[in-house]
């Protein structure tokens, strides 16, 4: 398996990966036309982030997708690690691991000093996951508006989820 960055041609097989994501996240649904617009908003632009893609020979088995802003606290670039997943069937034998360090390694290279994530507040695979690489559970709670008639279901202390298989 080798970690490469994304490519418009690979926007389908992403999107698919997204799905799998979303159907295990509580406050998430599937939408292919809103995943793709998202991708294609990113691919291509180093500014905003960049999407890597897991592949085992030309398959995708695996995403994940860092953006990037700057932080007032930290005098520099920042990256949130927005979306992680590996496909069950790829999970175990440590896919994720080597996404989530291709990830890591992609964001210092790019001069950020901090990766943020979320995690749905049950899902405890995902964070004992991130615990293992390092992640630290943050004190600061995620709030969210959302704008443009977009809605979600808040699900009881819930959060963003990253999750994959090891």
């Amino acid at each position: 398996m080798e970690v490469t960055p994304a490519t418009e041609e690979d926007v389908p097989a992403l999107c698919e990966l997204l799905g799998v994501l979303f159907q295990q996240e509580a406050e998430f649904r599937p939408d292919p036309e809103r995943q793709s617009a998202g991708l294609r908003f990113i691919l291509g632009r180093a500014d905003v982030g960049q999407v890597l893609v897991l592949r085992d020979g030309p398959a995708a088995v695996g995403m994940v997708s860092l953006l990037f802003l700057p932080s007032t606290a930290l005098g520099g670039r920042v990256a949130l690690l927005e979306d992680m997943v590996v496909r069950p069937d790829a999970r175990r034998g440590g896919a994720g691991s080597r996404l989530l360090a291709a990830a890591v390694d992609f964001a210092r290279s790019a001069g950020c000093l901090r990766i943020t994530l979320l995690t749905d507040a049950q899902n405890a695979a995902a964070q004992r996951f991130y615990g293992r690489h390092g992640f630290e559970r943050s004190a600061m709670i995620p709030m969210r508006l959302m704008l443009g008639g977009q809605s979600h279901t808040e699900p009881d202390g819930g959060g963003r989820s990253a999750f994959l298989g090891s």
